[in-house]
């Protein structure tokens, strides 16, 4: 089987593979490195002007991979877990990370609006993953 010899290479190598949930397509929730990454990304049926709410119940989507998640993480040895979700997954990418925060036991996330001198003072491009490992040493 071509994919088992794919998984096997990542395992071997400690890539990622990254577990996605698309409209149709799901990846299975194979762990092939010590963290894992799951996309939950939408179709585009959502028009921009309406993003800020919730707009598809991805309620049940979200319940599968959390129990995932919970699975691996007692039996494996995941140090790590990202977890991602456009605005067209369900409407609003950081309500749905809440939810599926919530899933998990862990607390909501907060999100404040940065003032337009702190932009300034800030550069907003990442170079390096220590950077972005270290945005949250950033006055807000």
């Amino acid at each position: 089987m071509v994919s088992g010899l794919a998984y096997n290479f990542f395992a071997n190598n400690d890539i990622c593979m990254v577990w996605s949930q698309l409209a149709e397509i799901q990846t299975p929730p194979i762990i092939t490195s010590d963290f894992l990454c799951l996309r939950l990304v939408g179709d585009r049926s959502i028009n921009e002007k309406d993003f800020g709410r919730i707009q598809i119940d991805r309620v049940t989507e979200m319940q599968k991979w959390a129990e995932n998640i919970k699975d691996v993480q007692e039996a494996e040895r995941i140090k790590l877990a990202i977890v991602a979700a456009n605005n067209h997954y369900a409407g609003f990418g950081p309500r749905t990370v809440n939810i599926f925060r919530n899933m998990l036991g862990l607390p909501q996330a907060e999100w404040k609006d940065v003032k337009e001198e702190e932009k300034e003072t800030h550069d907003s491009k990442q170079r390096t993953l220590s950077e972005f490992l270290n945005w949250k040493d950033w006055k807000h």
